[in-house]
Formats: structure tokens, C-alpha cells, sequence
């Protein structure tokens, strides 16, 4: 037990074991479901008869997962979630390496984005939309920590992840002739009239600060999302999810079928 919560805790140990720990039910049955790489499975035994437990336990065992049961309380005790969740799992983690990423559709790379929540969502929108990866670069938040796992619903076992430096992220597009673009608040072409069809990495900055000058200058443009109120500006998530939607939508009226990921593009 006291692995399992220092590997909640440390991301150092994480990333040097491979592992990590989802907690709950749904964010389980998701990594079961994608056919992730499962250690063990604990359960509060004091709740192993609900429903939507017993479930996630019948097709835990039906992949021959190893699970066991603990006493009331010892759960509560690990997990970082406030509210107390009656199963936790250690799984393995996949990423994969920039060069491996496809230069088609869209990559979106995630430059000093600090906050779990934002991080989460973002995997999220991304693959909601069919994005082709979500590359992590910088000093941005651990993908595989408890609140940015919960965040993404899921989302992190469906789509491609890397962690990497900005240089050989834009490195490895650049060279595959894609356009590369980073996000400002003002003074930049609207993103609703880039050309989405074509292959593009959008680079999204920090909560608080953006992107600074040398990433913006080591892209081959800028781009913004008009805004119509009085507000400076828009959280990292949303901008994210609008840019990622509206390329989903220029895929679709471009193939004029329903939409594909970017994923199976050729």
C-alpha cells in the first residue's frame, strides 16, 4: 500500500517504474476497456456488492487481472481523490516517441501547461475530436498524475502521448513540411481561417503567460481566437478544445462523410 501512494505522490516514480494509479470505477473500466496493462486491482471489500463495482470486478477478472479485496477505510487512506473511491488499480503506461507520431491531422502540443485540470480536459477534447496526438513539452503537468488522469475520462488510453522538448517537437513537424502553430491572445490570423485540412501542430501555452517569444518565433505562424467580449483571454482548455473542433469540421465538410480520426488519414 505504501507504493501505491507514493506513486500517486512522485512522479519520478512513475515515470521510472512505468506505472501509475487510476481510481474509480469509470476511469478502470476505461483502461480495462483499452486494453491497458493492469498490475493489480484493489477493492474496498465493504463495496465490492454495488453494482457498478461488481461490474468493473467481473470483467477485471475476466482479463485475469489480480484482485484484492481490503478492509473498509484502507482505500480512503491511499487515494488523492476527496471523495472516497471504492476501487483503485497500478497500470502501465504507454507513450510513445515524437518521431512516432504521424505528420497527419492534429497534434497538439502542450507547451508549460501547468494545471492537471486543463491538461486532462485537453487529452480529452483531443480525442474527442479525432486529434492525433497530444505531445506534453516543457514544464507541463505529469499526464499520468491521479487529478490529470481523472480529467481526461478516460481519454489517455484512446490517443497517443509524448513528453518531449518544444524543439524537437516543432523539430520533427518542421521537417515533415507541417505548419506549426502557436497560439496568441491578439494581433494573429483567426484560427477559423487556417486550413485544417492540412496536417498541423498547435502549440497551446501556459495558463498565466502564454507562450513566450523564442516559442512563438520557433514556429512557422501565429494564430488567435477572436473574441468578442471584454475578457484577455481564454482558459488553456477551451482554447484547445475550439481550435481541435473546428479542425474535426473542416475534415468532415471536406470529406463529406462522417467524421474520421485523424488517426486513419492518410
Amino acid at each position: 500500500m505504501r507504493r501505491l501512494r507514493r506513486l500517486i505522490q512522485k512522479r519520478s516514480l512513475r515515470w521510472s517504474e512505468g506505472v501509475c494509479v487510476l481510481e474509480g470505477p469509470d476511469l478502470i473500466q476505461s483502461a480495462l476497456a483499452a486494453g491497458v496493462e493492469f498490475e493489480a486491482l484493489y477493492v474496498d471489500e465493504s463495496s465490492a456488492s454495488a453494482p457498478i463495482v461488481a461490474g468493473v470486478l467481473e470483467q477485471a477478472e475476466g482479463a485475469g487481472v489480480r484482485v484484492f479485496s481490503l478492509a473498509k477505510g484502507v482505500l480512503e487512506k491511499i487515494a488523492d481523490a476527496q471523495t472516497p473511491q471504492p476501487l483503485l488499480a497500478s497500470v502501465r503506461f504507454r507513450t510513445v516517441r515524437v518521431e512516432e507520431i504521424a505528420p497527419t491531422g492534429l497534434t497538439l502540443v502542450l507547451h508549460e501547461v501547468r494545471d492537471p485540470g486543463n491538461a486532462g480536459t485537453i487529452i480529452r477534447s483531443a480525442d474527442a475530436a479525432g486529434a492525433t496526438a497530444v505531445i506534453l513539452t516543457g514544464q507541463s503537468v505529469d499526464p499520468f498524475n491521479p487529478k490529470t488522469l481523472r480529467a481526461t475520462a478516460g481519454s489517455i488510453f484512446h490517443i497517443p502521448i509524448a513528453v518531449a522538448s518544444l524543439e524537437e517537437t516543432l523539430g520533427h513537424f518542421t521537417a515533415a513540411g507541417v505548419q506549426t502553430l502557436a497560439t496568441v491572445v491578439r494581433g494573429a490570423r483567426s484560427y477559423r481561417t487556417v486550413d485544417f485540412t492540412q496536417a498541423a501542430a498547435v502549440v497551446i501555452g501556459n495558463e498565466a503567460s502564454g507562450l513566450d517569444a523564442q516559442s512563438i518565433s520557433m514556429c512557422s505562424s501565429t494564430v488567435t481566437i477572436p473574441m468578442a467580449g471584454r475578457s484577455e483571454s481564454l482558459n488553456a482548455a477551451i482554447a484547445a478544445s475550439l481550435i481541435a473542433f473546428e479542425a474535426l469540421y473542416q475534415r468532415e465538410d471536406a470529406n463529406t462523410s462522417s467524421p474520421a480520426r485523424s488517426l486513419e488519414e492518410s
